[in-house]
C-alpha cells in the first residue's frame, strides 16, 4: 500500500531535504524513523527538495509498504524516533497512482524578511535579516511583473537541472507586520533557487537601489548572471502543496507567523 504524510521541519540542523553523505538531511531522519515503525527499510519521495537551512510547515511525502499500520501509529511511531526539529503532521493511505512530486499541481512558499538596522538574536536562522529600510509597496509593484507564465531563466540557479525554465506564478503578495516583510508566492512548480533569487531582486528594489521595473528587465534578459543576488535560505518556508481533490488529502494551512 502507499502512504502519504505531511512533514514539518526546522531546516537549521540539516543540509536540506535530500540525503547527503557528509551531513544530516531531513530525508535521512524521516526514512530512519519510518523504517523502525514499518520494520523494513523505507524510501520516501517528497513533493519538492529544499536546500540547506530552508524550512517547511508542510512538506508532502509518500512511501510504499506491505505492512499494515493505523494512521496514528505512523504518526506517533515516527515522531517518537525523529530528532527535534522534524515532525510528522498527518498520515493517510492513498491510491497507487498518487505521487508526492508528480501529482502536485501547485506549491506555495513564504519568505520572511526582518527589516531592521540591528541584527536579530533569537530569530537567527528563522528569518532573513536586511539592515536596510525596505519599502514593501515598491516590492509589490516589482512582484506584479513576475505573475503569469514566463521563462524564469534569470531567476534560477546556474546549476538548475530542470528541463524547462518556464513556470507559472499564480500569486506573489508582499505584506508587512512591523519589521517583518512577508513574500507569499504560489506557482505550479519552482526552479532551483527561484524564490531566493526573486527575493534578492525585490530586496534591492525595496531598498531603493533599483526601480520596480528592474524585476521585469531581469526576467526578460533570461540570463542568471545578469540578475540580482541570491537571498539567504533562512527565511524560506515551504508552506503548502496542492493535489487533485480525488486524493482527499488533509488541507493544512500552517503559515509561519512573526510580529
Amino acid at each position: 500500500m502507499r502512504i502519504a504524510l505531511g512533514v514539518e521541519y526546522d531546516g537549521r540542523a540539516f543540509c536540506g531535504w535530500q540525503f547527503q553523505d557528509h551531513s544530516p538531511s531531513v530525508q535521512e531522519a524521516v526514512e530512519k524513523a519510518l523504517s523502525k515503525v514499518a520494520n523494513h527499510f523505507v524510501r520516501v519521495v517528497c513533493a519538492g527538495r529544499t536546500d540547506t537551512g530552508v524550512h517547511a510547515t508542510e512538506q508532502v511525502i509518500h512511501f510504499d509498504t506491505e505492512v499494515t499500520r493505523e494512521a496514528h501509529q505512523w504518526i506517533s511511531g515516527a515522531n517518537a524516533n525523529l530528532p527535534e526539529g522534524v515532525s510528522i503532521l498527518w498520515a493517510q493511505q492513498v491510491s497507487d497512482d498518487f505521487h508526492a512530486r508528480f501529482k502536485a499541481f501547485r506549491r506555495a512558499y513564504r519568505y520572511i524578511i526582518f527589516s531592521r538596522n540591528v541584527r536579530p538574536s533569537y530569530l537567527n536562522g528563522l528569518v532573513t535579516w536586511d539592515y536596510r529600510k525596505l519599502d514593501e509597496q515598491r516590492m509589490q509593484q516589482a512582484a506584479n511583473y513576475l505573475l503569469g507564465e514566463h521563462d524564469f531563466s534569470s531567476y534560477r540557479a546556474l546549476g538548475c537541472q530542470a528541463k524547462s525554465p518556464v513556470r507559472t506564478l499564480h500569486q506573489f503578495d508582499v505584506s508587512r507586520q512591523g519589521n517583518y516583510i512577508f513574500l507569499d508566492i504560489e506557482a505550479n512548480a519552482f526552479l532551483h533557487h527561484m524564490v531566493r533569487n526573486m527575493a534578492g531582486v525585490l530586496m534591492s528594489i525595496g531598498a531603493g537601489e533599483q526601480e520596480p521595473e528592474w524585476a521585469k528587465e531581469v526576467l526578460e534578459l533570461k540570463d542568471r548572471t545578469l540578475g540580482g543576488i541570491t537571498a539567504p535560505p533562512h527565511g524560506l518556508y515551504l508552506v503548502r502543496v496542492d493535489y487533485p481533490e480525488e486524493f482527499v488529502l488533509p488541507k493544512v494551512i500552517n503559515l509561519p507567523l512573526f510580529g
